[in-house]
Protein backbone atom coordinates (compact mmCIF):
# COMPACT_ATOMS: atom_id res chain seq x y z
CA UNK A 1 0.00 0.00 0.00
CA UNK A 2 1.00 3.45 -0.39
CA UNK A 3 0.14 5.66 1.87
CA UNK A 4 0.04 9.87 0.93
CA UNK A 5 0.01 12.90 3.33
CA UNK A 6 -1.52 15.86 1.83
CA UNK A 7 -1.63 18.65 4.60
CA UNK A 8 -2.87 21.74 2.21
CA UNK A 9 -5.55 19.68 0.29
CA UNK A 10 -7.85 21.90 -2.10
CA UNK A 11 -10.42 21.52 -4.27
CA UNK A 12 -8.72 22.25 -7.93
CA UNK A 13 -11.21 23.67 -10.59
CA UNK A 14 -9.22 23.78 -13.90
CA UNK A 15 -10.86 26.93 -16.76
CA UNK A 16 -10.00 25.80 -20.27
CA UNK A 17 -10.00 28.97 -22.55
CA UNK A 18 -9.96 28.80 -26.56
CA UNK A 19 -7.50 31.27 -26.86
CA UNK A 20 -4.30 33.19 -24.94
CA UNK A 21 -5.40 34.55 -21.56
CA UNK A 22 -5.78 37.92 -21.82
CA UNK A 23 -5.28 40.31 -18.82
CA UNK A 24 -8.07 42.58 -17.75
CA UNK A 25 -10.67 41.38 -20.57
CA UNK A 26 -13.73 39.52 -20.61
CA UNK A 27 -13.03 35.94 -21.85
CA UNK A 28 -15.13 33.17 -22.00
CA UNK A 29 -14.86 29.14 -21.21
CA UNK A 30 -15.02 26.48 -23.55
CA UNK A 31 -14.40 23.60 -20.61
CA UNK A 32 -14.29 24.02 -16.81
CA UNK A 33 -14.13 21.04 -14.48
CA UNK A 34 -13.26 20.38 -10.72
CA UNK A 35 -11.08 17.49 -8.95
CA UNK A 36 -10.19 17.33 -5.19
CA UNK A 37 -6.68 18.35 -5.26
CA UNK A 38 -3.28 18.92 -3.74
CA UNK A 39 -0.12 16.31 -4.40
CA UNK A 40 -0.76 13.80 -2.17
CA UNK A 41 -4.67 13.45 -3.27
CA UNK A 42 -3.44 13.42 -6.91
CA UNK A 43 -1.23 10.63 -6.85
CA UNK A 44 -3.66 8.57 -5.16
CA UNK A 45 -6.00 9.57 -7.77
CA UNK A 46 -3.62 8.00 -10.67
CA UNK A 47 -2.47 5.14 -8.36
CA UNK A 48 -6.32 4.13 -7.58
CA UNK A 49 -6.94 4.66 -11.05
CA UNK A 50 -3.97 1.63 -12.42
CA UNK A 51 -5.63 -0.65 -9.38
CA UNK A 52 -2.57 0.16 -6.85
CA UNK A 53 -3.78 0.05 -2.99
CA UNK A 54 -3.45 3.67 -2.03
CA UNK A 55 -4.84 6.18 0.45
CA UNK A 56 -4.70 9.54 0.76
CA UNK A 57 -4.34 10.82 4.66
CA UNK A 58 -5.90 14.66 4.93
CA UNK A 59 -7.10 17.39 7.13
CA UNK A 60 -10.94 18.68 6.04
CA UNK A 61 -14.51 17.76 7.45
CA UNK A 62 -16.60 15.26 6.30
CA UNK A 63 -18.95 17.88 4.96
CA UNK A 64 -16.02 19.65 3.67
CA UNK A 65 -16.27 19.98 -0.37
CA UNK A 66 -12.80 18.47 -0.83
CA UNK A 67 -13.61 15.28 0.78
CA UNK A 68 -17.42 15.42 -0.70
CA UNK A 69 -15.38 15.25 -3.69
CA UNK A 70 -13.44 12.27 -2.70
CA UNK A 71 -16.66 10.54 -1.92
CA UNK A 72 -17.86 11.19 -5.06
CA UNK A 73 -15.09 9.94 -6.98
CA UNK A 74 -14.35 7.15 -4.53
CA UNK A 75 -10.42 8.08 -3.72
CA UNK A 76 -9.30 5.91 -0.99
CA UNK A 77 -8.84 8.68 2.06
CA UNK A 78 -8.94 8.95 5.38
CA UNK A 79 -10.23 12.75 6.30
CA UNK A 80 -9.41 14.49 9.82
CA UNK A 81 -11.66 16.78 10.85
CA UNK A 82 -10.54 20.54 11.84
CA UNK A 83 -13.76 22.73 12.20
CA UNK A 84 -12.50 24.80 9.13
CA UNK A 85 -13.42 24.73 5.29
CA UNK A 86 -10.57 23.25 2.87
CA UNK A 87 -8.80 26.07 0.17
CA UNK A 88 -9.67 26.26 -3.68
CA UNK A 89 -7.41 26.86 -6.64
CA UNK A 90 -8.12 27.96 -9.48
CA UNK A 91 -6.09 26.72 -13.14
CA UNK A 92 -6.72 28.82 -16.37
CA UNK A 93 -5.71 26.58 -19.35
CA UNK A 94 -4.52 28.22 -22.82
CA UNK A 95 -5.06 26.08 -26.26
CA UNK A 96 -0.74 25.87 -26.41
CA UNK A 97 -0.79 24.07 -22.84
CA UNK A 98 -0.01 27.21 -20.89
CA UNK A 99 -1.24 27.16 -17.47
CA UNK A 100 -1.78 29.95 -14.64
CA UNK A 101 -2.45 28.45 -11.25
CA UNK A 102 -3.69 30.75 -8.47
CA UNK A 103 -3.53 28.78 -5.19
CA UNK A 104 -5.49 30.05 -1.87
CA UNK A 105 -2.82 29.69 1.31
CA UNK A 106 -5.07 26.96 3.13
CA UNK A 107 -6.99 26.92 6.97
CA UNK A 108 -4.32 27.22 9.36
CA UNK A 109 -3.69 24.24 12.03
CA UNK A 110 -3.52 24.34 15.35
CA UNK A 111 -0.44 22.72 16.96
CA UNK A 112 -3.02 19.86 18.53
CA UNK A 113 -4.05 19.23 14.98
CA UNK A 114 -0.86 19.14 13.53
CA UNK A 115 0.22 16.39 16.38
CA UNK A 116 -2.68 14.90 15.62
CA UNK A 117 -2.37 14.75 12.10
CA UNK A 118 1.48 13.22 12.40
CA UNK A 119 0.19 10.84 14.96
CA UNK A 120 -2.39 9.78 12.44
CA UNK A 121 0.34 9.37 9.63
CA UNK A 122 2.72 7.49 11.66
CA UNK A 123 0.15 5.01 12.99
CA UNK A 124 -1.68 4.36 8.88
CA UNK A 125 1.91 4.08 7.55
CA UNK A 126 2.53 1.22 9.35
CA UNK A 127 2.52 -1.68 6.92
CA UNK A 128 2.90 0.71 3.49
CA UNK A 129 5.44 0.34 1.04
CA UNK A 130 5.61 4.01 0.87
CA UNK A 131 4.62 7.38 2.59
CA UNK A 132 4.71 10.58 -0.01
CA UNK A 133 4.69 13.85 1.81
CA UNK A 134 3.28 15.99 -0.71
CA UNK A 135 2.41 19.65 -1.45
CA UNK A 136 2.46 22.86 0.58
CA UNK A 137 2.40 23.34 4.11
CA UNK A 138 -1.42 25.37 5.70
CA UNK A 139 -0.31 28.43 7.53
CA UNK A 140 1.62 28.59 10.26
CA UNK A 141 2.89 24.76 10.26
CA UNK A 142 6.59 24.48 11.29
CA UNK A 143 8.74 24.45 8.04
CA UNK A 144 10.58 21.34 9.06
CA UNK A 145 7.68 19.52 9.11
CA UNK A 146 8.04 16.95 6.50
CA UNK A 147 11.26 16.73 7.91
CA UNK A 148 9.97 15.94 11.62
CA UNK A 149 7.02 13.74 10.00
CA UNK A 150 9.95 11.60 8.50
CA UNK A 151 12.12 11.41 11.23
CA UNK A 152 8.83 9.85 13.44
CA UNK A 153 8.03 7.27 11.21
CA UNK A 154 11.16 5.61 11.14
CA UNK A 155 11.65 6.22 14.77
CA UNK A 156 8.21 4.27 15.65
CA UNK A 157 8.62 1.32 12.83
CA UNK A 158 12.33 0.88 12.73
CA UNK A 159 13.61 -1.29 10.37
CA UNK A 160 10.14 -2.21 8.92
CA UNK A 161 9.35 1.87 7.87
CA UNK A 162 7.94 2.87 4.64
CA UNK A 163 10.35 4.24 1.85
CA UNK A 164 9.18 7.44 1.71
CA UNK A 165 9.46 10.86 -0.95
CA UNK A 166 8.94 14.42 -0.79
CA UNK A 167 7.32 16.28 -3.38
CA UNK A 168 6.78 19.92 -2.08
CA UNK A 169 8.80 22.98 -2.84
CA UNK A 170 10.31 25.88 -0.75
CA UNK A 171 11.37 26.02 2.85
CA UNK A 172 9.63 22.34 3.04
CA UNK A 173 11.47 20.93 0.89
CA UNK A 174 14.91 22.35 1.88
CA UNK A 175 13.86 21.64 5.61
CA UNK A 176 13.79 18.06 4.68
CA UNK A 177 17.11 17.19 3.77
CA UNK A 178 18.14 16.69 7.18
CA UNK A 179 16.25 13.35 7.10
CA UNK A 180 17.39 12.23 4.01
CA UNK A 181 14.36 11.08 2.64
CA UNK A 182 14.60 8.30 0.12
CA UNK A 183 13.24 10.15 -2.86
CA UNK A 184 12.45 13.95 -3.57
CA UNK A 185 10.44 14.72 -6.89
CA UNK A 186 11.30 18.11 -7.38
CA UNK A 187 10.71 19.88 -10.61
CA UNK A 188 13.58 21.89 -12.87
CA UNK A 189 13.06 25.28 -10.70
CA UNK A 190 12.20 23.78 -7.66
CA UNK A 191 15.91 21.84 -8.21
CA UNK A 192 17.97 24.98 -8.75
CA UNK A 193 16.27 26.91 -5.90
CA UNK A 194 17.10 23.81 -3.94
CA UNK A 195 20.65 23.31 -4.80
CA UNK A 196 21.34 26.94 -4.77
CA UNK A 197 21.08 27.40 -8.17
CA UNK A 198 19.04 30.48 -9.76
CA UNK A 199 18.63 28.84 -13.32
CA UNK A 200 15.80 26.99 -12.82
CA UNK A 201 14.60 27.42 -16.95
CA UNK A 202 18.45 26.41 -17.38
CA UNK A 203 18.16 22.79 -15.19
CA UNK A 204 14.86 22.18 -17.18
CA UNK A 205 16.45 22.55 -20.57
CA UNK A 206 19.68 21.13 -19.54
CA UNK A 207 19.01 17.35 -18.47
CA UNK A 208 22.60 16.80 -18.10
CA UNK A 209 22.69 20.43 -16.03
CA UNK A 210 20.20 18.67 -14.13
CA UNK A 211 21.35 15.69 -13.34
CA UNK A 212 24.62 17.38 -11.44
CA UNK A 213 22.53 19.49 -9.18
CA UNK A 214 20.54 16.44 -8.23
CA UNK A 215 23.39 14.20 -7.91
CA UNK A 216 24.74 16.53 -5.49
CA UNK A 217 21.85 15.75 -3.04
CA UNK A 218 22.12 12.62 -3.10
CA UNK A 219 26.06 13.05 -2.62
CA UNK A 220 24.43 14.70 0.61
CA UNK A 221 21.92 11.54 1.73
CA UNK A 222 18.84 11.66 -0.45
CA UNK A 223 18.31 8.10 -1.75
CA UNK A 224 17.05 9.50 -5.26
CA UNK A 225 15.96 12.39 -7.16
CA UNK A 226 13.44 12.32 -10.07
CA UNK A 227 13.13 15.85 -11.21
CA UNK A 228 11.22 16.67 -13.64
CA UNK A 229 12.01 18.49 -16.92
CA UNK A 230 8.48 19.60 -18.60
CA UNK A 231 9.13 19.06 -22.70
CA UNK A 232 12.24 17.96 -21.76
CA UNK A 233 11.12 14.66 -19.95
CA UNK A 234 12.51 13.65 -16.58
CA UNK A 235 16.07 12.77 -15.01
CA UNK A 236 16.37 10.02 -12.15
CA UNK A 237 19.61 9.80 -10.11
CA UNK A 238 20.34 7.52 -7.54
CA UNK A 239 23.80 6.23 -5.92
CA UNK A 240 23.88 3.64 -8.75
CA UNK A 241 23.60 6.11 -11.92
CA UNK A 242 22.05 8.94 -13.53
CA UNK A 243 19.29 8.40 -16.50
CA UNK A 244 17.15 10.58 -18.87
CA UNK A 245 14.15 9.80 -19.92
CA UNK A 246 12.36 11.50 -22.89
CA UNK A 247 9.21 10.93 -24.24
CA UNK A 248 8.01 11.53 -28.04
CA UNK A 249 6.40 14.83 -28.70
CA UNK A 250 2.62 15.67 -27.34
CA UNK A 251 0.33 18.27 -27.93
CA UNK A 252 0.14 19.81 -23.73
CA UNK A 253 -3.75 20.62 -22.92
CA UNK A 254 -2.93 21.00 -19.52
CA UNK A 255 0.19 20.75 -17.17
CA UNK A 256 -2.07 20.52 -14.16
CA UNK A 257 -0.57 17.07 -11.85
CA UNK A 258 1.79 16.09 -14.67
CA UNK A 259 4.34 15.91 -11.95
CA UNK A 260 1.82 14.03 -9.60
CA UNK A 261 1.37 11.36 -12.06
CA UNK A 262 5.15 11.30 -13.11
CA UNK A 263 5.87 10.48 -9.50
CA UNK A 264 3.08 7.97 -9.24
CA UNK A 265 4.72 6.13 -12.28
CA UNK A 266 7.64 6.31 -10.69
CA UNK A 267 5.97 4.46 -7.27
CA UNK A 268 3.88 1.78 -9.40
CA UNK A 269 7.25 0.80 -11.15
CA UNK A 270 8.67 0.53 -7.96
CA UNK A 271 6.22 -1.82 -6.41
CA UNK A 272 6.66 -4.28 -9.88
CA UNK A 273 10.41 -4.25 -8.35
CA UNK A 274 11.44 -2.31 -11.87
CA UNK A 275 15.25 -1.52 -12.55
CA UNK A 276 15.26 2.38 -12.11
CA UNK A 277 15.75 2.93 -15.92
CA UNK A 278 12.11 1.09 -16.48
CA UNK A 279 10.70 3.00 -13.35
CA UNK A 280 12.25 6.63 -15.08
CA UNK A 281 10.40 4.92 -18.41
CA UNK A 282 7.07 4.47 -16.63
CA UNK A 283 7.51 7.75 -14.46
CA UNK A 284 8.42 10.04 -17.96
CA UNK A 285 5.10 8.23 -19.60
CA UNK A 286 2.64 8.50 -16.82
CA UNK A 287 3.62 12.44 -16.74
CA UNK A 288 3.32 12.58 -20.91
CA UNK A 289 -0.04 11.31 -20.56
CA UNK A 290 -1.17 12.97 -17.90
CA UNK A 291 -0.10 16.64 -19.82
CA UNK A 292 -2.12 15.30 -22.98
CA UNK A 293 -5.22 14.93 -21.09
CA UNK A 294 -7.29 18.02 -20.43
CA UNK A 295 -8.12 19.57 -17.12
CA UNK A 296 -6.65 17.54 -13.94
CA UNK A 297 -7.43 14.26 -15.05
CA UNK A 298 -4.75 11.94 -14.33
CA UNK A 299 -4.24 8.75 -17.14
CA UNK A 300 -4.27 5.34 -15.74
CA UNK A 301 -1.44 2.37 -16.66
CA UNK A 302 -3.23 1.48 -19.74
CA UNK A 303 -3.16 5.49 -20.87
CA UNK A 304 0.66 5.59 -20.84
CA UNK A 305 3.14 4.25 -22.87
CA UNK A 306 6.28 3.71 -21.45
CA UNK A 307 7.79 1.73 -24.84
CA UNK A 308 7.51 5.33 -26.72
CA UNK A 309 10.10 6.38 -23.92
CA UNK A 310 13.85 6.75 -24.49
CA UNK A 311 16.04 6.12 -21.35
CA UNK A 312 19.94 7.36 -22.16
CA UNK A 313 22.35 6.84 -18.92
CA UNK A 314 24.01 10.12 -18.43
CA UNK A 315 28.04 10.45 -17.30
CA UNK A 316 28.69 11.33 -14.01
CA UNK A 317 28.91 14.75 -12.74
CA UNK A 318 32.49 14.59 -12.60
CA UNK A 319 32.91 13.98 -16.22
CA UNK A 320 30.19 16.52 -17.63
Amino acid sequence: MILTLTPNPSLDRTIELAAPLERGEVQRATHASQHPGGKGVNIVRALSASGIDALALLPGDASDAVVLALDLEDIPHLAMPIGAPLRSNVAITEPDGTTTKVNEPGPALTPSQLAELLALTVKKSDGASWLVLAGSLPPGVPEDFYATAIEAVRAAHGAGAPRIAVDSSGAPLRECLRAAPDLLKPNGEELAELTGISTGPTLEADPAAAAAAADALVRNGVGAVLATLGSKGAVLVTAGGSWHGRGPAIKAKSTVGAGDSALSGYLLATLRGDSPEACLQQATAHGAAAASLPGTMVPSLAQTNPAAVTVMALAPAEEN
